[in-house]
């Protein structure tokens, strides 16, 4: 496919060609604990029924008279340049039907893919004022992305869900029932959205037009005081720095989110681009559609559980460093304890000394015992608006 002409407002880049991939599966691109949560629902017999029987439960038919009424919908003869990316995009990621797209009058930018029978996605005028033609089509191949796994069924009954915990929240328990459920849907849908930032590089197939967008999205339209590295260091002080403490407050912060932070997806889309695994993709070897239905449940969650521990493994987050060395079965957790919670009193245990001569070891030392904790290495609004997450 090649680029159609630029736009007013937006960067002028070079036309080119860009790899399609038909009967891609959406496994090929997805996270793997978004993965297992995915095939493991795809194979519960009558599940789709049941959703769509929700449907009028879900506020589906409401979101589409409120776009419908309220926004633009994007056609050949409206935004001429998102309809192009949007059909575009799904050309190359080899979606049969063009989902409709809307864009919605709001400074802040944002876009998002609900909808049970039939995906509708909706970028903000702040969305598309922000970025360039490159940057806003891998936004586009993101919420495309959405559409081809499914995600917005999901979405669209975690909207409902919190929306429910609200009205239950009198009954005893009802509240901490239902929120336990939102808070194990968010964690899914956090890696979603990394799927999906995944499913807008292959669309664009500009690795540093994502990134921009993302940058742009965390800072605003100040690209010429940004840059790309500098914004992947804060990803990587934000893993490392810190002390146990930091690590608690990090999950706090996190918890309400439906999407990770910026930095963060910034990072752990670089780190797929440089994988074995995308270079196969992009040289044509990847799961087709027709084998989803020969996927094994099993497999696919025992990839969840090998992401999740690799994760710890290779994580410079002192709680997970902590994890790691429990579940390697470290000796002296007290003192590991204590030196990550140093940060609360502000001082350092001090190795015990001889009056008048050197300083004795009790026992061996190594690296471990002498060490202080790791530094970073080298590595829905009022007003008749639906709930919306930043993509």
């Amino acid at each position: 496919m090649s680029d159609g002409q630029q736009h007013t407002g937006h960067e002028s880049v070079p036309s080119r060609q860009r790899r399609r991939f038909p009967e891609i599966s959406s496994r090929a691109y997805e996270h793997p604990a978004d993965r297992s949560a995915l095939v493991a629902l795809r194979k519960l017999s009558g599940f789709d029924t049941v959703f769509k029987a929700l449907s009028g439960l879900l506020p589906e038919r409401s979101l589409r008279l409120l776009f419908l009424s309220d926004s633009v919908r994007v056609s050949d003869r409206q935004f001429p340049h998102l309809n192009d990316m949007l059909r575009d995009a799904c050309y190359i990621l080899d979606l049969e039907k063009v989902p409709p797209m809307y864009v919605t009058q709001d400074p802040k930018p944002n876009a998002m893919c609900v909808g049970l029978d039939e995906p509708i996605i909706v970028v903000t005028t702040g969305l598309v004022e922000l970025l360039d033609e490159e940057e806003m089509r891998a936004v586009v191949g993101h919420e495309v992305g959405h559409a081809l796994s499914g995600h917005a069924v999901y979405r669209t009954v975690l909207l409902f869900l919190t929306s429910l915990a609200v009205r239950v929240a009198w009954i005893p328990l009802g509240n901490v029932a239902i929120m336990a459920i939102v808070t194990a849907l968010r964690e899914w849908f956090r890696k979603s959205e990394l799927s999906a930032d995944r499913a807008g590089l292959l669309a664009g197939q500009d690795l540093h037009a994502s990134m921009r967008g993302l940058m742009k999205i965390a800072g605003g339209n100040h690209l010429h005081e940004m840059n790309v590295d500098a914004f992947l260091e804060q990803a990587d002080e934000y893993e490392a720095g810190g002390d146990l403490r930091d690590s608690v407050l990090k999950i706090l912060n996190v918890l309400p989110r439906s999407h990770p932070f910026t930095t963060v997806r910034a990072a752990e889309l670089k780190k797929w681009a440089a994988s074995r695994d995308y270079q196969r993709l992009m040289d044509g070897h990847y799961p087709r559609r027709g084998e989803d239905r020969d996927t094994s449940v099993r497999d696919s969650f025992r990839e969840s559980a090998s992401s999740y521990a690799t994760h710890v493994r290779s994580s410079k987050d002192p709680l997970m460093k902590l994890v790691n060395d429990l579940a390697g079965g470290a000796g002296d957790l007290g003192e590991r304890v204590r030196r990550g919670f140093g940060g609360f009193t502000g001082t350092q245990p001090r190795s015990p000394k001889s009056s008048g001569g050197p300083e004795k070891s009790s026992g061996p030392t190594g690296p471990e015992d002498s060490a202080g904790p790791e530094g970073s290495g080298g590595g829905e609004t009022p007003g008749g608006r639906p709930p919306r997450d930043g993509d």
